[in-house]
């Protein structure tokens, strides 16, 4: 062969590698993001429903950064990073349900590439596509992918946090632990229940048998991070009362749930371990994948449910993240089960292909639900357009309870068009999120110069509130007046109440 002829062959064989390395790289990371980026786009507008936590981050995030300030030194300060950064999205772009959205769309796209680069690093490059496309189709992170609440968000910084722990954990610098730091700062100022992850990275820490200079390390910039979102914690604690009062201790199914999936990710853990053919780039070696994403699997969700038997905290969503670590785990048995398929038959490949398809047409029911009005407790659109429908323009209304003002708060037009009998100061002026109301006296008084009100309220059988305001309102549209009509809507009841006789 010519000089020439083998200087251009060496040429095409540096080149090939150098494609094949670039798909090594990016494979994990664009294929999760191009599957993340379909299913969250699919039906994002969800049938042009909102239910009422969205509403809320609606109509917060459309008040001056004043009124944004003085909101949270009342309530939601947990919240107040993630108001902030939705302010700056509908100043830049008011677009309805999609701009309410879209943030967590996009997050849900960075955390299955994040998912990807953890499994590749961790377990190799099959492992880590399969572990990141995984992630986006698990029916709770599909959930919140399309909802305007920071979970995704908060989602999407720990999975990074997770990856720069890694990094850390192999070749740490300055560099690197002030990222993994700064992520985790992050993650706390959107939720401080994120700062949970720090409890699974010390337990990883310790199972992988990580040197004592890289503990020491690891434990001063944990500090840190810890310190930074301290502020934050001191408020909201403050808060929790009045935020969490309606949460009670984790019940039995919260309990069967946790350990039913823990134990899923425990089965996977042993099975996806046993692999020979990935191939890791990480110097902590292929066992080390159910190391990172057991701990951050069970740890975050099983510490808070053990807190709340004390001091009721526990919301699945407040530790969505914890999905990365089931991901991880998902990715690793499908890599060794793709293995042992491709290496026997074809009978046995096609039956592998079956249950494949078989589980995709399960998962596609959840899907549907999901992305349907009925996946949520209520609907505000639907509530406004019942309301519009019913009221006269002046009508007198009541919301029953008054936290139900949220209903109408992110439709200002029909909202602007009523008479709301029981408020006193407004949610914007009181830095509240559904506003000051007029004692029970007054209440009373107003609804009694009144021929004809329109009530929104829960559905039947929900519990009732016992303060003084909600109960003259009962009981003043019972002795007063007569229900003329009722329309149930997704969640709540409209009525209309008129002086006995005059229905008509």
């Amino acid at each position: 062969m010519a000089p020439a002829e083998r200087q251009a062959t060496k040429a095409a064989g540096t080149e090939t590698t150098r494609v094949r390395t670039w798909a090594s790289r990016s494979a994990p990371l664009l294929i999760p993001a191009a599957t993340a980026a379909a299913l969250g786009l699919w039906g994002i507008k969800r049938q042009g429903s909102m239910w009422r936590d969205e509403s809320v981050t609606y109509q917060v995030a459309h008040r001056s950064l004043s009124d944004i300030g003085s909101l949270l030194g009342n309530i939601d300060a947990v919240h107040g990073l993630y108001y902030l950064i939705m302010h700056g999205v509908f100043a830049l772009w008011d677009g309805g349900l999609m701009a309410l959205r879209a943030p967590s769309v996009i997050a849900t796209v960075v955390a299955a590439a994040g998912v990807g680069a953890l499994g590749r690093r961790l377990k190799g490059t099959r492992a880590g596509v399969l572990a990141g496309s995984a992630y986006p189709t698990i029916p709770m992170v599909q959930h919140f992918a399309q909802e305007g609440r920071s979970y995704a968000l908060v989602s999407a910084t720990v999975v990074w946090a997770c990856y720069v722990f890694v990094r850390c954990i192999d070749n740490g610098s300055i560099r690197r632990w002030a990222a993994y730091t700064s992520l985790v700062v992050v993650a706390g100022w959107l939720h401080e229940f994120a700062i949970l992850v720090l409890v699974a990275h010390a337990a990883t820490l310790l199972v992988v048998g990580a040197t004592r200079p890289a503990k020491q390390v690891w434990l001063i910039y944990a500090a840190a991070s810890t310190v930074a979102v301290v502020p934050l914690a001191v408020v909201s604690v403050g808060q929790s009362d009045e935020q969490l009062g309606w949460l009670g201790g984790p019940a039995l199914a919260m309990w069967l749930q946790f350990f039913a999936v823990s134990a899923a990710g425990l089965a996977m853990s042993c099975y996806g371990a046993r692999a020979t053919a990935a191939r890791s780039t990480s110097p902590t070696a292929r066992w080390a994948l159910p190391s990172v994403a057991l701990p951050l699997l069970v740890l975050p969700g099983g510490l808070l449910l053990t807190v709340s038997l004390l001091k009721p905290w526990y919301v699945d969503r407040y530790v969505l993240y914890s999905m990365a670590g089931l991901a991880l785990l998902m990715g690793s048995a499908m890599d060794r089960l793709l293995s042992s398929v491709l290496s026997r038959s074809t009978r046995v490949r096609i039956t592998a292909c079956c249950l494949a398809a078989a589980s995709l047409a399960a998962l596609l029911p959840w899907a549907l639900l999901i992305r349907s009005p009925e996946s949520r407790k209520d609907d505000t659109v639907a509530v406004a357009k019942a309301v519009e429908a019913y009221a006269h323009r002046g009508d007198a209304v009541l919301f029953m309870p008054a936290r139900r003002r949220e209903w109408l708060l992110s439709a200002p037009a029909v909202y602007r068009e009523i008479d709301d009998l029981a408020l006193d100061i407004t949610p914007a002026e009181s830095g509240t999120l559904q506003g000051v109301e007029r004692t029970a006296a007054t209440i009373r008084s107003r609804m009694l110069h009144e021929d004809r009100i329109i009530s929104l309220s829960d559905s039947v059988g929900q519990p009732l509130d016992p303060f003084p305001e909600e109960v003259v309102k009962r009981q003043t549209l019972k002795e007063h007046f007569e229900r003329c009509a009722r329309k149930k809507v997704h969640g709540a009841q409209i009525s209309v109440y008129a002086r006995p006789g005059q229905c008509d």
